[in-house]
């Protein structure tokens, strides 16, 4: 797979639309970055937002996270498909996103690294991120 950078594109007042209601902000902590690795177990490639579910260690003990991201609408456009993600399915990834503010194992996809070192990230036009 091509080494791929998303460029998010349907931002409002500076965020993105974390589900048809809230904003991004209003759920994750977008102030802060969380990294984790481990096995990709499944993709749900479904409105309004795709899904992506890890089994990560942690303190020696096995995490289901979720991360959703952007409509898959908005993958295609991009040039990425639901392929893309489930050719990875059971492979090692290493996720990076904003959790969620309860503290949940639940997050917002920003970049996701496969284990051979190709990469998906969307980032948000005029930041570092």
């Amino acid at each position: 797979m091509k080494r791929a950078l998303l460029v998010a594109a349907l931002l409002v007042a500076g965020s993105f639309s974390a589900s048809a209601h809230n904003s991004t902000s209003a759920e994750f902590d977008v102030a802060h970055r969380v990294t984790l690795s481990g096995t990709l177990r499944k993709v749900d490639w479904v409105n309004p937002h795709i899904a992506v579910f890890i089994d990560a260690k942690s303190a020696g003990k096995t995490e289901a996270w979720k991360f959703e991201s952007n409509p898959p609408a908005w993958f295609r456009r991009v040039g990425v498909s639901r392929a893309d993600f489930a050719k990875a399915i059971g492979q090692t990834v290493t996720v990076e996103g904003n959790r969620a503010k309860d503290g949940s194992l639940y997050g917002y996809l920003l970049k996701i690294t496969y284990a051979d070192g190709n990469s998906l990230e969307l980032v948000i036009p005029g930041t570092d991120r």
